[in-house]
């Protein structure tokens, strides 16, 4: 039985702001919650949901394919820039049919593992050498069309890209990435926008790759592109020292203060990573009522360094999470990073309770990819739900009370059951109903790229 729209669930455990209610029964019509009622029997025709239920996961950012990296960047030391022309090689042999067939199965990969709603970074935009295709925005429409094709909904955050550097021009694979100025990133972005102006499962926002990537006099076009639309604008922030020394030597602040001189600031403005931020950029986030997204598997992996993730959460930062280079696709991974690297940054315990990471996963992370109804198990909100068994060799023995706990600091993806997105069951005892062989589809797509 797989749940459709409509329809009557019956969860074990579910974990709302409350806490872990037990036994609950969740009418869903046409893909929102219409009711729930705990500490009932299972009704008549229900779909039974066997461990703890939680609200769906939003991955706030991603690229899909640098999926095609892991376990390839490995040997020896290397540094972030090393790691960064291994990508660039990858980005240089996509087009919009393997791009389709990598992000479809990156995508189902993220479906299995419980993520509903994925912020693509999207930056790959024309063909070789900076050619436009036929079709402008082929590959933001591939991108698209894999997530459809996975079940899950996404929001485009169409990247603007224009030099290799401060000061430099793009060069080599970089020339895919830009438009030439923030205009026509604009006016190309704005195509991709009013083609899918209607669609309930694609959402379009923009980016701006950082402060090395867009010069501080063409930041401005970007936000006030994002303001006119009210939609999400993020922006990879203070990443690498590096980013923040020529920063400063090209504009005499921070790339927080260049965001902020640039009117780019505020609710719908989120800073990925924000690793190497200091005090005042932290005040000024806080102020401004900006978000920042962790990437902890990412930034470990490459070395990036340990973000302060207490000092921005205690100046009022909105928190969420993203997987980034897919060096392991894995929600509680990313959100018990949060808490163990702050203790390992300040050599104490504690930081963030339970319900907080899973808000940072959940709720937090939605918003900050545009989606307010989407994240929390109540009346009126989407249907987006995922169920974790309690009964694999990590969670066996789990008190249901403490069972968020359990999940978070000690699952992993394959724990993951059941995945409903706006109602209908894309996964179910672990198996993805829309694609059947995913391993052998990742296989395929990435061999297409890579040796």
């Amino acid at each position: 039985m797989t749940l459709q729209p409509s329809g009557l669930l019956w969860c074990e455990l579910v974990h709302t702001r409350t806490g872990v209610e037990r036994d609950v029964a969740i009418d869903i019509r046409d893909g929102r919650i219409a009711g729930i009622r705990p500490d009932t029997i299972p009704p008549p025709g229900a779909e039974i949901r066997r461990g703890l239920t939680v609200p769906g996961f939003a991955n706030t950012h991603a690229h899909a394919f640098h999926r095609v990296l892991r376990g390839r960047t490995q040997a020896g030391a290397g540094t972030f820039w090393t790691w960064r022309a291994m990508m660039y090689a990858a980005a240089d042999r996509l087009d919009p049919d393997t791009y389709l067939a990598l992000a479809r199965a990156v995508y189902v990969e993220m479906a299995l593992a419980g993520i509903t709603t994925v912020g693509e970074f999207h930056y790959l935009h024309h063909g070789a050498r900076g050619t436009p295709y036929a079709t402008r925005n082929a590959m933001g429409h591939a991108l698209v069309e894999a997530a459809r094709q996975a079940g899950i909904r996404i929001t485009l955050l169409d990247t603007c890209y224009l030099t290799g550097g401060i000061g430099e021009r793009p060069h080599n694979t970089q020339l895919r990435f830009t438009d030439g100025d923030a205009d026509r990133w604009a006016d190309r972005a704005g195509a991709l926008a009013d083609a899918y102006r209607d669609a309930d499962d694609v959402l379009v926002g923009a980016a701006v790759h950082s402060v090395r990537a867009v010069p501080d006099t063409q930041i401005p076009v970007v936000a006030a592109w994002a303001a006119d639309r009210d939609v999400p604008l993020h922006a990879h922030v203070s990443e690498q020292p590096i980013e923040n020394h020529a920063s400063f030597e090209a504009y005499g602040r921070t790339p927080v203060e260049v965001f902020d001189a640039a009117g780019a600031l505020g609710p719908r403005f989120t800073a990925v990573h924000a690793t190497h931020v200091g005090a005042h950029d932290i005040t000024v986030l806080g102020r401004s009522g900006a978000g920042v997204c962790l990437c902890p598997t990412t930034e470990r992996d490459l070395a990036d360094g340990i973000g302060p993730a207490g000092d921005l959460a205690r100046a009022g930062v909105r928190l969420s999470l993203g997987t980034d280079s897919q060096a392991v696709t894995d929600m509680f991974e990313e959100a018990r990073g949060v808490e163990l690297g702050e203790r390992l940054r300040t050599g104490s315990r504690g930081h963030f309770t339970t319900a907080r990471l899973l808000a940072h996963a959940t709720a937090l992370g939605q918003a900050a990819l545009g989606r307010d109804d989407v994240g929390r198990i109540e009346t009126g909100m989407r249907a987006d739900l995922v169920t974790i068994g309690l009964d694999s060799v990590r969670l066996a023995g789990t008190v249901p009370r403490l069972a968020p706990s359990s999940a978070v600091f000690a699952a992993t993806a394959a724990d993951v059951t059941h995945v409903t997105v706006a109602g209908r069951t894309i996964v179910a005892d672990g198996t993805h109903r829309l694609i059947e062989d995913v391993p052998g589809e990742l296989t395929a797509a990435i061999r297409a790229l890579v040796a």
